[in-house]
């Protein structure tokens, strides 16, 4: 993919999405691995019924390292300033996750020329799970 540049990015533009696979066990737990989050709530059954779950749920910080990868498939990470996020819902097993963006705003901040992107993650039901914004410097 060609790297955007700020004279090229419009206002509105869309990120290309990001649809990934359904969360199932196995990712949970190799994601607890990766990030060192054993949480047992993510992946012990029994933990999470006790906490009143019906079953074990993703790690908030994979939806959001799922929304960084969509950014950094657009742009570089060296050019990512900022970004946030809120977390909406639950990402439970059997969800199948798009990552989305779209450019809201070019604007320059500390001499550089940026855009704030807004990003959101939502299951195959419509249902966001993630929200977030991200500002990325644009040649």
């Amino acid at each position: 993919m060609t790297q955007p540049t700020f004279d090229q990015v419009r206002i509105g533009d869309a990120l290309p999405a990001l649809a990934l696979p359904v969360i199932d066990r196995t990712m949970l737990a190799l994601f607890a691995g990766a990030s060192g989050d054993h949480n047992a709530v993510h992946i012990d059954i029994d933990v999470a019924r006790k906490a009143g779950m019906p079953d074990v749920f993703a790690h908030g910080m994979l939806g959001m390292a799922w929304l960084a990868r969509l950014l950094t498939g657009w742009a570089p990470q060296a050019q990512l300033r900022q970004f946030a996020v809120r977390f909406q819902g639950i990402t439970h097993l059997g969800n199948a996750i798009t990552c989305t963006g779209r450019v809201l705003e070019k604007l320059e901040q500390d001499g550089e020329r940026c855009v704030r992107i807004e990003v959101r993650s939502a299951n195959q039901f419509g249902q966001i799970k993630i929200m977030g914004e991200a500002l990325v410097a644009l040649g």
